[in-house]
């Protein structure tokens, strides 16, 4: 007598859990009545056998919170050391330099999972903290300079800072609606699955390209800015506006899974 089979929608040769075209990371959507049964019967040593790490991601992201935490710190300190000074602009580069360090939080603790479970868990704690937090302070922060040079007659968008902020800004506009429109109500917004998880695909992709130059911006106003400039030493404009983005630049793209944003081309 035969034994009852595998299903290669769910087990590939090595024992992991895989999609219909047999990749390791699936895209994310809820779990079905079978998949919590087979989640709640797996044996603990399997659980601790799958893990979702890779080598070197620990390294990754003890590097990624370091330099996110000395770009945090040092914008704070400059702005903070003499806030009645600077009025209502103090504003921007506490709000905006907070909402870069919850879009890392986000970010990385989103990356490592493949499991059903894991990836229900990750992508609350990923829409809380940049859907929910860091956009809103964002666009507050954005805001207050906005209204800032607004009240003292002065032009907008005349600087490359400038310039990248609003168009970072506008790019992340496009990446909520993605991101909204693919998991919300069963990715009912793009005719559901599996044309919203597809749809996913590209949420990620322009993720990846609008956290670095959310970045990019930074570097631009914290080291070239009459504001920095005038209010802090070279040596912390190196470390937290050259330094850090980079490090936290690599250490993001480090942790990547490329299967997750594979197309199929």
């Amino acid at each position: 007598m035969s034994g009852p089979a595998l299903s290669l929608s769910t087990v590939n040769p090595l024992g992991k859990p895989t999609d219909a075209e047999g990749h390791p990371d699936v895209p994310y959507e809820p779990l079905t009545s079978e998949e919590q049964s087979q989640s709640d019967d797996m044996p603990l040593k399997d659980t601790y056998e799958m893990s979702e790490g890779r080598p070197g991601d620990a390294v990754a992201q003890l590097a990624a919170i370091a330099s996110v935490g000395i770009f945090l710190a040092a914008t704070w300190l400059v702005a903070l050391v003499d806030p009645s000074s600077y009025g209502i602009f103090t504003l921007h580069p506490l709000l905006n330099s907070l909402g870069i360090a919850l879009f890392t939080y986000g970010i990385l603790t989103l990356q490592p999972t493949s499991r059903p479970k894991t990836k229900a868990a990750g992508l609350v704690r990923h829409q809380l903290t940049i859907f929910a937090l860091g956009y809103p302070l964002l666009i507050l922060g954005t805001s207050a300079i906005f209204y800032n040079k607004y009240r003292h007659g002065n032009a907008h968008f005349t600087t490359w800072h400038g310039m990248f902020g609003i168009i970072t800004l506008a790019l992340s506009i496009l990446q909520i609606g993605l991101g909204a429109g693919s998991v919300w109500f069963d990715g009912w917004l793009f005719g559901g699955n599996p044309r919203a998880k597809f749809v996913w695909k590209y949420h990620r992709l322009l993720g990846y390209i609008t956290f670095p130059l959310y970045l990019f911006t930074a570097y631009l106003g914290g080291a070239w800015s009459n504001w920095s400039v005038n209010h802090s030493a070279f040596v912390v404009r190196l470390f937290a506006y050259w330094i850090a983005p980079l490090v936290l630049t690599v250490a993001v793209f480090a942790r990547i899974r490329t299967s997750k944003i594979n197309f199929g081309f």
